[in-house]
């Protein structure tokens, strides 16, 4: 049987900031009404179970399936879809999915993690497919009946996405087509019911929706990871697995611009994250530091913690920026909107990188407590500084966001 998060009796949530000190003066006001949704289903739902689901070892059983059932029946996965695939329709879906991500990783990056494959990857990627096969796929994913995932990684391929070094690939055409190989760290693959796989077929990629359950197809065991450890990345095998035609994304070769559009779009999703961390990790901070004591001072009183925590403040509010003009310029028609995208994931996770950091610091040794053994105590910055790492690597390495920004200053024939 499923064993499911257990509500955390020691949380207590702080003053949130973001209102206060963010101004929403570009923000249209559907997006700040499904921020408004989403945070109060984050506080209800997310905030009680955040803890367990973020620090239980990784396996199947641990995965949170009550909370992403809770998710389903509010609606959340059909926040970024039109809807005529039976999304909400809305006017800013990128800026809406990106909100989503923000509040969700407020208290879970591993929630928001497992919402961002199962949605802005496995689902955006469905946008292109067929009528039949958005039926079969992306109509159960919204409503929470299947899970998705997505397959780009291999152990020798995945920030040089190069057809050359690619192991997965797909023999066949018309009547169908054979795969074998091997993708690595695949985010809800021990759970998933199927994923949008990029693979390789005549010397050019391509994307086909494989059910796990097919024959030949294994899925490995959850791998154990520094943080987020509710949302769980496995291997999957491949050995002469038979996929129908009419189960290829696009047509046939046009898999490496799938791809790349669906993870600019997970990027300004990542970016997402980072702020949402980050913000979590400001919060806390003001709390212990208006809180805690030394020397007879409150911390607060400190001009180094003064002058550090104006500076993330500034930060933070650059951040959801970032990532919100990336956003509403995907929702204006751009499926690459660079450098927007690129400045938004490298900035705001590297500030959640830094803020965790000093987060803990400022917590001294409580922040470097997973559980004091005292009381049951715990803190939010912990599980952060190790959550937030991830965010820096996957869907492009932070490194790669900076070559994409320099492309766009210098030019590919000066940066390679």
């Amino acid at each position: 049987m499923s064993q499911q998060p257990t509500t955390d009796m020691n949380f207590s949530a702080p003053e949130r900031h973001q209102p206060r000190l963010y101004t929403d003066l570009f923000t249209p006001n559907e997006t700040q009404q499904i921020r408004a949704e989403v945070r109060a289903f984050a506080d209800k739902y997310v905030a009680p179970v955040a803890w367990d689901i973020g620090h239980r070892e990784e396996s199947v059983e641990h995965f949170p399936r009550v909370l992403f059932k809770k998710m389903a029946d509010a609606g959340l996965f059909r926040i970024p879809f039109a809807t005529p695939v039976g999304g909400r329709g809305l006017q800013y879906p990128a800026a809406a999915t990106a909100v989503l991500i923000e509040e969700l990783a407020y208290y879970s990056n591993s929630v928001a993690a497992i919402v961002d494959v199962h949605c802005i990857l496995a689902g955006h990627a469905l946008e292109h497919a067929s009528p039949e096969l958005q039926q079969r796929y992306l109509a159960p994913l919204l409503t929470g009946s299947k899970i998705g995932s997505f397959a780009t990684t291999e152990p020798e391929a995945s920030t040089d996405l190069n057809v050359k070094v690619m192991e997965t690939h797909a023999q066949g055409g018309a009547e169908g087509y054979i795969i074998n190989g091997r993708k690595r760290f695949i985010t809800n693959a021990p759970v998933a019911d199927f994923v949008v796989l990029l693979t390789e077929h005549d010397g050019r990629m391509t994307e086909i929706v494989v059910d796990l359950d097919t024959p030949g197809v294994t899925v490995g065991q959850p791998d154990k990871k520094m943080g987020n450890h509710g949302q769980l990345t496995a291997d999957l095998y491949f050995d002469n697995v038979r996929i129908p035609s009419s189960n290829v994304v696009g047509i046939p070769g046009s898999g490496l611009r799938i791809a790349l559009q669906t993870l600019t779009y997970g990027r300004i999703g990542i970016a997402a994250s980072g702020v949402g961390m980050a913000q979590a990790v400001f919060d806390h901070g003001v709390h212990r530091l208006k809180t805690r004591k030394a020397f007879g001072k409150h911390l607060g009183q400190f001009q180094h913690w003064q002058f550090k925590w104006a500076e993330y403040a500034t930060a933070i509010e650059n951040s959801r920026n970032l990532y919100l003009k990336a956003a509403l310029r995907m929702d204006a028609g751009e499926s690459f909107p660079e450098p927007d995208a690129a400045m938004a994931k490298w900035y705001a996770t590297n500030l959640a990188s830094d803020i965790a950091r000093d987060g803990v610091q400022v917590f001294g040794g409580y922040g470097f407590m997973r559980e004091l053994a005292a009381d049951g105590s715990h803190y939010r910055v912990e599980e952060v500084y190790r959550d937030c790492k991830i965010s820096e690597i996957y869907e492009g390495t932070n490194e790669i966001q900076k070559l994409v920004i320099a492309r766009n200053i210098f030019g590919k024939d000066i940066t390679g």
